[in-house]
C-alpha cells in the first residue's frame, strides 16, 4: 500500500522586503511554528546587507526549540532570482526611508494638518502612494515576467493602492493584502463578550463577523458568536465605555503606547452609524472629516488616542537593527513567537490542507455591490485548494458608503495620476482629502513642499 505524506515540501517563497526587521523575522516564527510546509525563502531586498542577516536568522531558526519544519533561507542579489519558480510572493518594503515618512507625517503639521499614522490616507498616505506605486510597477512586471501564476501576499501600505498597482500593471495576477486590523476588532468583541454577557476565553477566530469597505477603514455589518448576535452587545459595551474608553491593562494605557487606544473613536462611529468600524482609532480618525478627531493634538488626548511621531519609528528601527546584530552573533537567543497573522494558514489553504476564511483586500467583483467594479475593496473571502473566493458582503448603509466612496474614488484619482505621470490629477485627490482642511493655495505648497522632500523617489516625468 502506498503510503502518503501528509506534509507540502519544497515551497518555494520569495520575500521582497526581506531584509526587514519586522515582518520577516514574524514570518519565519510562523513558518517554523508549524509541520504542514517546508522549503526555501528567498530574501530580496535593496538592503543587500539586511537581507544576508534575515538569511543567517532564518537559518538559524530551523534549531530553536519548538521548531517543527525546516526552511532554508537565502539572500539574493536580483527580483528575477527571487521569483523564479516561487509559489509564494510576500511583498513586505518599506518604500522610501523614514526621513521621507517624516515629511509625510509632519510636514502637514504647518498647516494646522494632523496625522496619526501617515501612510494610508491623508497627504502623508498620498504622498507615500505616490513613491510607492512605480515601485509596485517594477515588481508587478517581474512577477509576470517570472511568476506568473504565484499568489502574492502583500502586506504593504497603503494597502489599498498597492493591490490596485499589481492589478493594474498585470491584471492577471493572483495577488490579495492582509491587515491585522479587523483582527483586533474581533479580539474587542470578544472583550465584549466576556465585560457585557460574562463568558470567558472566547478566541478571536470564534468570532464570526461580516467585512465591508476598505482597508484601514473596513467596517462590521454583523458580528456573532455561535448563536449570540453580538450587535446588541456591542451596543451595550459602547454605551458603558463610550466617556472613558475601554482598556483591560492599565499597563498598557493607550497614553503608554503609541500604538494603543482606548477605542473611543470606534465607540463615536457606532453611535454615529451604527455599524462596527473595525481597525485602531489612529487608523479610522484619518479617513473622517479632520476636524473631527484629529484637528489637534488636545483634540487627539481628549479621544484618547497617540499621533505616532516619526522620531519614534526612527528610535525603533536602531533598536530593532541592534537586536538583528544580536541575534546574528548569538548575543540574543532566538525565539518562536507567533504573529496571529495568518499568512501561512493561507499559504497551507492554497496548498489544500484547510479551508480558512478570513478579511483580505482584493479587486471588486461584486462582493461590494454599492462600490466600483475593480475598486480595492476588504471582505471575507474563502481560501481553499488553488483558489481565493471573496465572501458577498452586501452593500453599506448608505452614511458609510458616502464616507467609504470618498476615498475609493480617490485611488482611483492617486492610481491614474500616478501611472500617467500627472501631478496635477494627483493632486485634485489631494485636495479632496476629508484632512486636508486648508486652502487651496496653502493645500498646493504643501503639495509641492512634500514632493520636494521625496523628490528622489519619484517616477520620471513626474
Amino acid at each position: 500500500m502506498k503510503h502518503y505524506e501528509h506534509h507540502a515540501e519544497d515551497v518555494k517563497i520569495a520575500y521582497i522586503g526581506g531584509g526587514s526587521r519586522g515582518w520577516a523575522w514574524g514570518l519565519m516564527s510562523d513558518l517554523v511554528s508549524q509541520d504542514i510546509l517546508s522549503g526555501t525563502v528567498l530574501l530580496y531586498d535593496i538592503d543587500r546587507n539586511a537581507s544576508a542577516m534575515n538569511e543567517i536568522i532564518g537559518n538559524r531558526m530551523n534549531h530553536v526549540e519548538g521548531a517543527k519544519s525546516q526552511w532554508n533561507y537565502k539572500a539574493v542579489d536580483s527580483l528575477k532570482e527571487a521569483l523564479t519558480g516561487a509559489d509564494y510572493v510576500v511583498i513586505s518594503i518599506l518604500p522610501g526611508t523614514f526621513d521621507e515618512m517624516e515629511s509625510d507625517v509632519h510636514l502637514p503639521e504647518k498647516y494646522g494638518i494632523y496625522q496619526s499614522v501617515g501612510d494610508t490616507t491623508g497627504p502623508g498616505g498620498i504622498v507615500r502612494a505616490i513613491r510607492t506605486i512605480p515601485m509596485f510597477e517594477e515588481i508587478a512586471y517581474a512577477i509576470r515576467d517570472y511568476a506568473p501564476e504565484a499568489w502574492v501576499i502583500n502586506y504593504t501600505n497603503p494597502m489599498s493602492l498597492c493591490v490596485t498597482a499589481l492589478y493594474y500593471y498585470f491584471p492577471k495576477i493572483k495577488a490579495f493584502g492582509c491587515c491585522h486590523e479587523v483582527f483586533s476588532a474581533q479580539k474587542l468583541l470578544a472583550a465584549a463578550l466576556e465585560d457585557i454577557v460574562g463568558i470567558r476565553g472566547v478566541k478571536r477566530e470564534e468570532i464570526c463577523v461580516n467585512v465591508q469597505g476598505i482597508n484601514h477603514f473596513t467596517w462590521l455589518s454583523a458580528a456573532h458568536y455561535r448563536d449570540i448576535d453580538l450587535m446588541p452587545v456591542y451596543r451595550e459595551f459602547v454605551d458603558k465605555y463610550y466617556e472613558k474608553g475601554f482598556g483591560s491593562d492599565e499597563s498598557e494605557h493607550w497614553i503608554n503606547k503609541h500604538f494603543h487606544c482606548a477605542h473611543r473613536v470606534k465607540f463615536d462611529l457606532f453611535k454615529r452609524y451604527g455599524s462596527i468600524a473595525a481597525a485602531g482609532d489612529r487608523h479610522l480618525a484619518e479617513f473622517m472629516p479632520g476636524k473631527m478627531y484629529l484637528a489637534n493634538p488636545e483634540i487627539v488626548e481628549k479621544w484618547s488616542f497617540a499621533l505616532t511621531p516619526v522620531k519614534w519609528r526612527k528610535e525603533d528601527l536602531k533598536n530593532r537593527m541592534e537586536r538583528g546584530r544580536r541575534l546574528v552573533t548569538g548575543e540574543e537567543e532566538l525565539k518562536i513567537k507567533e504573529t496571529g497573522e495568518e499568512g501561512v494558514l493561507m499559504m497551507q489553504a492554497m496548498a489544500g490542507y484547510r479551508t480558512l476564511v478570513t478579511n483580505v483586500n482584493l479587486p471588486n467583483v461584486g462582493q461590494a455591490p454599492d462600490l466600483p467594479q475593480g475598486a480595492v475593496v476588504e471582505t471575507n473571502a474563502v481560501f481553499r485548494h488553488g483558489t481565493v473566493t471573496p465572501v458577498f458582503a452586501g452593500a453599506m448603509p448608505n452614511e458609510i458608503n458616502a464616507l467609504v466612496s470618498r476615498h475609493v474614488c480617490n485611488h482611483k484619482t492617486i492610481m491614474e495620476g500616478v501611472a500617467a505621470r500627472n501631478r496635477d490629477k494627483v493632486f485634485t485627490a489631494f485636495i479632496n482629502d476629508p484632512l486636508v482642511t486648508c486652502s487651496y493655495s496653502d493645500a498646493k505648497k504643501l503639495f509641492d513642499e512634500m514632493l520636494k522632500n521625496t523628490a528622489k523617489y519619484l517616477p520620471e516625468n513626474f
